[in-house]
């Protein structure tokens, strides 16, 4: 009866330890080895966003990489890699373990979400989202841009990609379409009553 017993605690141990380790999110340097393998086997860059639950912006940028008129094109230059950061105290359990480290790495952590950053498959920063003068290095401080929207940083970002990968000017174009669609609605003002004229 004892062994029986021993038997079925160490099953159900051995169930809560798993189930325990499904529900923790990978480490932030098994995210990026797994990138970089990746990227070396299929001869392409990483593009690695930095995100949290609650971040619009990562959703938006998510959405257009996603978007059947893009996936493709990224899917054939880039491995996407995601890292959690920044998280809400309830929901600290989504970051993955060492990803704001990486932040700091990549010299993000002011920037804002989301953040993201274009590395070659040995981990060589070749792009990120600070957008910075021509010619300054990716050591100089940058304002960034988070997900394009605007047309100057669709028009920075599309540089970038034109940059890092073999996607040509069409191609291009079709990214820069669908990342405007992500420009904020200008909010019209009402309307203010004009002076009487008594």
């Amino acid at each position: 009866m004892k062994k029986h017993l021993l038997l079925i605690a160490a099953i159900l141990l051995a169930f809560n330890l798993s189930t325990f380790a499904q529900d923790t999110p990978p480490a932030s340097n098994v995210v990026l080895n797994q990138a970089y393998s990746q990227a070396k086997k299929e001869h392409k860059k990483v593009l690695l966003m930095f995100h949290a639950s609650w971040c619009g912006w990562c959703k938006k940028m998510d959405a257009s990489i996603e978007d059947p008129t893009c996936k493709k094109l990224f899917d054939d230059n880039y491995i996407i890699a995601h890292l959690d950061v920044l998280e809400q105290p309830n929901k600290i359990g989504l970051e993955n373990p060492g990803a704001r480290d990486q932040l700091k790495v990549f010299k993000g952590e002011k920037s804002g979400l989301p953040f993201w950053v274009i590395l070659d498959a040995k981990g060589k920063l070749l792009a990120d989202s600070q957008v910075r003068p021509a010619g300054a290095s990716l050591d100089a401080p940058g304002e960034s841009m988070g997900c394009p929207a605007e047309d100057s940083e669709v028009a920075y970002f599309l540089g970038l990609l034109k940059s890092t990968s073999k996607l040509n000017d069409d191609q291009l174009a079709v990214i820069g379409k669908r990342f405007a669609m992500n420009k904020p609605t200008p909010v019209a003002k009402p309307a203010t009553a004009a002076p009487s004229s008594k």
